[in-house]
């Protein structure tokens, strides 16, 4: 039997790059997956792609409402939640200097305070179920240093995942963070920031940067019973990068 046949998963930031990753994975492995983005042409476009197992929905992670309705169609759809994937996010490269007020609360608003309203969401109905994983996507920067914003809202995340982990233990409810290194998504994979990516690549101690299908499959062991007793625990993904 598949590792999650008739699971139902939620993924943000699903209509491309590491999100479109672990859908198509997870609906290989048996799931019936929901699909957020903010881009609904990609979105949907996806979904109609992989079927009837798969719905999509326009999103905006950092709305406390549209959270809400994503449950609700969730639910009409295909009856449970079973797995929330928050792999929405954005990142940035300015200096503290350069960073406004605006810019800083935009990346905590979009990788902080979405997984706040995305576990929030979700927790009553698995609750209910006596059971469920939430999976926060965080980075190597939720471990060490990084740009500023991005470092303080993934560092948070590792946090929440933790403080959410002992809370909801006793329901059955397991949560945990992925902290992916470098990988080789087709946006940093091209023109000249393939060659400094490349260049990096040197100082892993692996040798090389990770393919989206790596992290997906962590995501896949984590939303499977093949982690049952996993829980407020980081999944470190990084080549050996963070251990030197």
């Amino acid at each position: 039997m598949a590792r999650l046949q008739d699971k139902v998963i939620i993924i943000t930031g699903a209509a491309q790059g590491m999100g479109e990753t672990h859908a198509r994975l997870c609906m290989e492995e048996g799931a019936k997956v929901v699909l957020t983005d903010i881009n609904s042409d990609k979105g949907d476009a996806l979904a109609k792609e992989l079927g009837d197992n798969a719905l999509f929905i326009k999103h905006d992670v950092t709305n406390e409402d549209d959270w809400a309705q994503v449950v609700k169609a969730t639910q009409d759809k295909f009856g449970k939640i079973d797995v929330l994937v928050n792999n929405a996010g954005i990142t940035t490269h300015k200096s503290i200097l350069d960073t406004s007020v605006d810019d800083y609360r935009k990346i905590l608003e979009i990788n902080q305070v979405s997984v706040f309203l995305g576990m929030k969401a979700v927790i009553p109905t698995m609750k209910a179920a006596k059971q469920g994983s939430i999976i926060n996507i965080s980075s190597i920067n939720g471990l060490v240093g990084g740009a500023i914003g991005y470092t303080d809202s993934k560092f948070a995340v590792r946090g929440m995942t933790k403080a959410a982990a002992l809370e909801c233990a006793p329901h059955g409810i397991r949560v945990n963070s992925i902290h992916p290194g470098v990988i080789a998504t087709p946006m940093i994979m091209q023109g000249d920031t393939k060659d400094a990516v490349e260049a990096f690549a040197k100082t892993i101690p692996m040798r090389r940067v990770a393919q989206p299908e790596e992290v997906s499959g962590m995501v896949l062991f984590l939303a499977s019973d093949d982690s049952s007793y996993s829980t407020g625990s980081e999944f470190i993904i990084d080549g050996g990068l963070t251990a030197q």
